[in-house]
């Protein structure tokens, strides 16, 4: 209960400061967690970040005012955080499907996108496999994309990397510059509130490599929660992710620490009933 309260004090503020610029640290504060946990368990829990529910909040008052009192737009667009109205108008017609002026016009359909909540599911029928793991620094080669939470495109966009980093050859050119044959799907360098990172299909490795083409990624030396997925790929290590962020990291006295997290996928059937591999995430007492 104490963790679904702290959330819903963060929710609560981010609603009373929908006029004012967004303030990541100032809601994690509210939250009692880290900028950097806060937005991971936020997205995690609701599948887009906080960046990206503001937003769509914000539009959404926007058009109530718009449709029920007719202020300018120029105005709307500055008391809800838009640099111009341009922008703002670019931001409505994504959301709304119409423009901001046409929101006046009588009858026409606005869609509205309400105040999330959160509910403590207490579960415990199914045991969760974890291991914690101190590791010193480490160093990963592989191949690297920027991805977007935005409107869930890292959904479609990392899918793809791998079935063409597999068709050209490009992961088992890396594999062989690896220590071992497992192969890692690593996430790093997060910017813009958590809406943007870096996603690498890599190895560990000892050869500096330079001469390979590929990208070097130093991993910091960490305390890692180390979660076991057993079952079909991509469903069973995605009912591992919700499970971490809805079930354990509430009952815990931990939380991510910030930097790289990733799986790891040991050779062998990803499609087979018993298929094994695992989540890292680093953490930190509270």
């Amino acid at each position: 209960m104490e963790w679904l309260n702290r959330m819903m004090s963060a929710l609560d503020l981010m609603e009373a400061k929908m006029e004012r610029p967004l303030d990541i640290a100032e809601l994690a504060k509210a939250a009692y967690s880290s900028p950097y946990h806060f937005q991971r368990m936020f997205f995690m829990l609701t599948g887009m970040t906080v960046a990206e529910y503001v937003r769509k909040r914000r539009l959404t008052l926007a058009a109530q005012e718009l449709a029920l009192s007719g202020p300018k737009v120029i105005d709307v667009a500055m008391k809800y955080c838009y640099d111009s109205p341009e922008s703002f108008s670019k931001a409505f017609r994504k959301l709304h499907g119409i423009s901001p002026s046409d929101a006046r016009n009588p009858g026409v359909q606005l869609k509205a996108f309400p105040r999330i909540s959160f509910h403590l599911s207490l579960k415990g029928d199914k045991e969760m496999d974890y291991r914690i793991v101190q590791k010193e620094a480490f160093t990963v080669i592989g191949k690297s994309i920027r991805a977007s939470t935005i409107e869930g495109e890292n959904s479609t966009e990392i899918p793809k990397f791998w079935q063409d980093s597999h068709a050209d050859g490009t992961v088992g050119r890396i594999a062989a510059l690896g220590k071992t044959q497992e192969m890692l799907g690593l996430c790093y360098d997060t910017q813009q509130n958590g809406e943007v990172f870096k996603y690498a299909i890599a190895v560990e490795t000892d050869t500096a490599a330079s001469d390979s083409g590929f990208d070097l990624i130093q991993i910091p030396a960490a305390t890692w929660a180390v979660f076991t997925s057993t079952g079909p790929m991509p469903r069973a290590i995605q009912e591992v992710w919700g499970r971490i962020y809805q079930e354990w990291f509430p009952t815990t006295g931990y939380e991510q620490a910030e930097g790289p997290d990733f799986e790891l996928y040991p050779p062998g059937d990803s499609m087979s009933e018993y298929y094994r591999c695992e989540v890292w995430i680093p953490i930190v007492k509270k």
